[in-house]
C-alpha cells in the first residue's frame, strides 16, 4: 500500500508550516487535487494527501474520465528515449502505448477521438497520432530547429478542429499546424525586459482556450502570456503581480472551467522556499489557490483534479 503522507492546511500564503498545502482564498476555498508529473508522479487530494504514486519520472500525464492515466515517461533504462504508457491505480503492468524512437518522448495527450498525440524529439523532429495498440494514424515532421534535440518541443496538442499547436522552445514560437502537417501559422514568443535585454523566453505550454486565445507558458523568461485570435498579447503574469517570485520556470498550466488559470513552477522551493509549486490566479491576477511542500522535486506538468483525487469530466485543457 501507498504510503499517504498528511499535510496541513494553511490560510495564509506567507506561513508554511511542515510540509503542506496552503491557501489564499479571496472569496474562494478551493481546493484541488491534482496529477503531478516531474521527477516524482503522484496524484493529492485536495486536503494534501498522496493518494497514489508512480515508480517513474514524467514529462506530461492525463487522468482519463475513467480513471485510467496516460503518462509520458522520461528516459530509463527500460525506455532509454522515453515511451508513453496507460496504467491504473491497481498496481497493474502499465500498457506500452508508444516506446520512443529518437532522443525523447517530450508529450502525449488522449484526445476525444480516443487516440494519443505524441512528440519525439531527435533527429527528425516529429508529432505521431496512435491509437492505444500504437498503430500509428497519422504523423509528420515538426519545423524547429535541430542541433538541440532536448529544447525542440514540449506539449505538443490536437485542437477541437484536428489542426495542432507545438511549442519549440529555442525557435521562441508556438507553431500552428495542419491536419498534414502544413504550417498554417505561429505565435512568436521572443521579448525584451524592461532594459531591452533580449529574455529566455521558452514556450513551453501553448493551451487554445476562449475566443481562439492561445495562452502560453514561458520558461526562463518567467512570465505567462495570453495571445489573442490575431496574435497580440492581451494578458500578462510576471513577478511583480504576484506576493513574490513565484514563476521560477514555468512549465505546466491549465485553464479551468471558471476561466481562471492554474500554473506550476518547476523550479519552485529550489530558488525561494517559500514560492508555492501550483496555484490559481484570475484574470485580474487575484492567487486563490496555492500549493506547497517540504520536498525538493519540481512539478513539470499537472492535471487539476476533483477534491477526491478524481478525474472531471472532461479531458483538461493543458
Amino acid at each position: 500500500m501507498d504510503r499517504k503522507i498528511f499535510i496541513l492546511v494553511l490560510c495564509s500564503v506567507s506561513a508554511v508550516v511542515g510540509s503542506g498545502l496552503s491557501r489564499r482564498a479571496y472569496g474562494d476555498d478551493s481546493k484541488h487535487g491534482f496529477l503531478a508529473c516531474g521527477s516524482h508522479t503522484y496524484i493529492v487530494n485536495g486536503v494534501g494527501e498522496k493518494i497514489w504514486t508512480f515508480d517513474h519520472a514524467t514529462r506530461d500525464g492525463y487522468v482519463l474520465p475513467d480513471g485510467r492515466i496516460v503518462l509520458t515517461l522520461n528516459q530509463s533504462a527500460k525506455y532509454p528515449v522515453g515511451a508513453v504508457v496507460l496504467v491504473t491505480r491497481d498496481g497493474m503492468e502499465p500498457k506500452l502505448v508508444w516506446k520512443g524512437t529518437q532522443a525523447e518522448v517530450n508529450s502525449a495527450q488522449p484526445t476525444t477521438d480516443g487516440s494519443v498525440v505524441l512528440t519525439e524529439a531527435g533527429p527528425k523532429p516529429r508529432l505521431v497520432e496512435v491509437d492505444f495498440d500504437g498503430s500509428v494514424l497519422r504523423e509528420f515532421p515538426l519545423q524547429c530547429q535541430l542541433d538541440n534535440h532536448h529544447m525542440q518541443t514540449r506539449m505538443a496538442r490536437k485542437l477541437a478542429d484536428g489542426t495542432f499547436l507545438a511549442p519549440h522552445l529555442l525557435d521562441f514560437a508556438v507553431r500552428h499546424y495542419g491536419v498534414q502537417g502544413e504550417l498554417l501559422g505561429e505565435l512568436k514568443t521572443s521579448m525584451n525586459d524592461a532594459q531591452s535585454r533580449p529574455l529566455e523566453t521558452w514556450p513551453f505550454t501553448a493551451i487554445r482556450h476562449g475566443d481562439q486565445h492561445t495562452l502560453v507558458c514561458l520558461t526562463h523568461g518567467n512570465r505567462v502570456i495570453d495571445f489573442d485570435q490575431s496574435g497580440k498579447i492581451v494578458w500578462q503574469l510576471v513577478n511583480d503581480d504576484l506576493p513574490g517570485p513565484w514563476l521560477q520556470d514555468p512549465c505546466g498550466a491549465q485553464v479551468l472551467e471558471n476561466g481562471n488559470f492554474v500554473i506550476t513552477s518547476y523550479a519552485a522551493g529550489q530558488v525561494d522556499p517559500k514560492a508555492p509549486k501550483l496555484f490559481e490566479v484570475t484574470l485580474d491576477k487575484q492567487v486563490t489557490w496555492t500549493y506547497r511542500d517540504n520536498e525538493t522535486h519540481g512539478i513539470h506538468h499537472f492535471q487539476i483534479l476533483d477534491e477526491q483525487g478524481a478525474p472531471l469530466a472532461e479531458l483538461p485543457r493543458k
